[in-house]
């Protein structure tokens, strides 16, 4: 048994499986979720887990060359653009419905129980070496 780090199996599993490039949708639970991506939804209950709690982990594990979120995060959610820019490497905007277009394009969505605005964004993997 994983005695650290992301002890979901579903979840652990897929993050192996990236590579360079590919990207990672991180939403709140209201997102639409793009078909041919794989999802791993630890949606519980509203706000249960969090988006800070689910990307922090995430982070932790993930080496991150680039993300993308909503530009209406920074008038709709402050402490999420907040956290966001604190957090992420080149950190672009793009309008939330460009940012629902582009998530058809990602490896793997992992849905959390956000039930705030603007809570999503997608992370380009880069490479550890």
């Amino acid at each position: 048994m994983k005695r650290a780090g992301i002890l979901n199996g579903a979840l652990a599993g897929a993050l192996a499986r990236l590579g360079h490039t590919d990207q990672v949708l991180v939403c709140d639970s209201g997102m639409p979720l793009p078909r041919d991506a794989d999802v791993v939804d630890l949606a519980f209950l509203p706000g249960i887990p969090s988006f800070a709690e689910v990307l922090d982990g995430l982070l932790a594990e993930l080496t991150v060359e680039g993300a993308i979120a909503a530009q209406e995060v920074e008038a709709g959610n402050p402490e999420c653009h907040a956290f966001l820019d604190d957090r992420l490497p080149a950190l672009t905007f793009v309008p939330h419905d460009e940012l629902k277009l582009l998530a058809h394009a990602v490896k793997l969505v992992v849905r959390t129980g956000e039930a705030t605005p603007y809570a999503n964004v997608i992370v380009r993997c880069g490479v550890a070496f």
